[in-house]
């Protein structure tokens, strides 16, 4: 066994501890660290890395005796970790204390940094094009920072991350857009898509060049997406109460909220949310899988009932723009829930119900896909080329490639001819595509189009 196959096992083997919901992440560290001493120690005596390998699993015991437990000794956990107690997840206070002050500190930032184009005229109201394509730029290189500073990151390994950022501030403020054209609003959505994944190498490290690395990255993403609803829908009712208040003593305070709060407490959300992620990592990763296998055969059934009632009724679709939209946002949200329940399933764990499921998501939205692209040709005959109808065009092919080879991949997995390892390998490879894409409407679609 070479060294990268022994890192392949062992990384396969701390994707399998992960998913173990009764361990936290703190364990999971502590325990790879006594398997490669084992692994070590067995090598030095004579045995081949294969073999040590598996004896040092072996003598560490079988995954479900540890998780059991783990659990045991650990089973209010869970509770404590729901407030800020770092004596109670088992960080040291000081680091969880810095650790916090960073992020609120980033997150503050942010917030000053979403009101700074004001010292120079630029207002929010009156130009609403200058922030939507700069509002990416205003908080997440902050926590590409935040991560490169937790992960105690070389400066050499943010090189590639600082030099997207600085080219897509350039891209997206030199271009002579058309006020409220299509190639502006294509580059204020594509532009946070590419910088979530230069996000996601200051994520993962030196590990994303790993399968487990951008796996985990994908993990993060669904833990943070939960986190920042969350965060979004207690700081609406927050709103609510307090324009309640303040109206009682006849103060108006509208005009501030729109100003103020909500620009900048939606830029700090999202360090803050991340930070959440990264401290109380378990209780979401309790929460986040049984959302997915929620939502999953809800959703399946949705594609399902609509393909069957297309078929019932022999209608065609309906091909205008805003209804094509409605059907990417569908098949992206698909996709989303693909990738959490591949991140949150055990790799080693044999075929069943629920990856049947999968399957029949998979297919029937592979399905809609299809229609989605005859329907965006349609449009493309009859009224010629134009960028929404380009990037949709682009975007469903790129959702149509990756669907079709997961069904691939996920019908040999079902048929016991495929490791469930193939499906998570091809979802965390195919993640440059769409940063690529991304990259490609930001830079080339305006002087293409003209700057429409």
């Amino acid at each position: 066994m070479t060294a990268a196959s022994l890192e392949e096992q062992i990384d396969q083997w701390r994707s399998y501890l992960r998913h173990r919901q009764a361990i936290h992440a703190v364990d999971v560290v502590e325990l790879e660290d006594h398997l490669r001493e084992q692994i070590a120690g067995l090598v030095d005596t004579g045995l081949a890395p294969d073999e040590a390998f598996l004896v040092a699993v072996k003598r560490m015991g079988d995954f479900d005796s540890l998780s059991r437990e783990f659990a045991r000794e650990h089973s209010d956990r869970l509770w404590k970790q729901l407030v800020a107690s770092p004596s109670d997840t088992g960080e040291p206070p000081a680091t969880a204390r810095t650790d916090a002050l960073v992020a609120f500190g980033l997150a503050a930032a942010a917030g000053v940094a979403v009101k700074a184009p004001a010292l120079f005229g630029i207002d929010l109201d009156e130009d609403a094009g200058f922030y939507a394509r700069n509002l990416s730029l205003f908080v997440l290189p902050l926590l590409a920072v935040y991560f490169a500073w937790k992960r105690r990151l070389d400066p050499g390994a943010l090189r590639w991350p600082a030099v997207a950022f600085l080219a897509a501030a350039v891209f997206a403020n030199a271009y002579p857009f058309a006020p409220d054209g299509s190639t502006l609003a294509l580059t204020a959505l594509h532009l946070p898509i590419a910088f979530w994944l230069a996000v996601g190498i200051a994520y993962a490290g030196a590990r994303w060049r790993e399968a487990g690395g951008r796996m985990d990255f994908i993990r993060f993403t669904g833990e943070f997406f939960i986190y920042y609803v969350l965060i979004a829908l207690g700081g609406g009712v927050l709103t609510a109460f307090m324009l309640l208040m303040l109206s009682t003593i006849g103060i108006d305070a509208q005009s501030f909220i729109a100003s103020w709060w909500l620009p900048c407490g939606a830029v700090g959300a999202v360090v803050v949310a991340s930070w959440l992620v990264e401290a109380k990592q378990s209780v979401i990763e309790n929460m986040a899988p049984v959302l997915t296998r929620l939502f999953s055969p809800l959703f399946a059934a949705v594609l399902i009932t609509f393909l069957g009632t297309m078929l019932w009724t022999g209608r065609g679709v309906n091909i205008e723009r805003d209804l094509l939209i409605g059907f990417d946002l569908l098949l992206v949200v698909v996709l989303a829930l693909l990738l959490y329940s591949v991140s949150a399933r055990d790799p080693g764990s044999p075929p069943g119900a629920f990856d049947v499921v999968q399957v029949v998501l998979v297919v029937s939205a592979l399905l809609v896909d299809v229609v989605a692209l005859w329907a965006i040709a349609a449009r493309i005959t009859e009224f010629g080329f134009s960028p929404n109808r380009v990037a949709a065009l682009g975007l469903n092919v790129i959702l149509l490639v990756n669907l079709a080879w997961s069904a691939f991949l996920y019908l040999r997995f079902l048929r016991g001819r495929g490791s469930f390892t193939d499906i998570e390998r091809w979802q965390t490879d195919y993640l440059p595509i769409y940063a690529v894409w991304a990259a490609m409407v930001v830079i080339v679609f305006p002087p293409l189009f003209g700057y429409i």
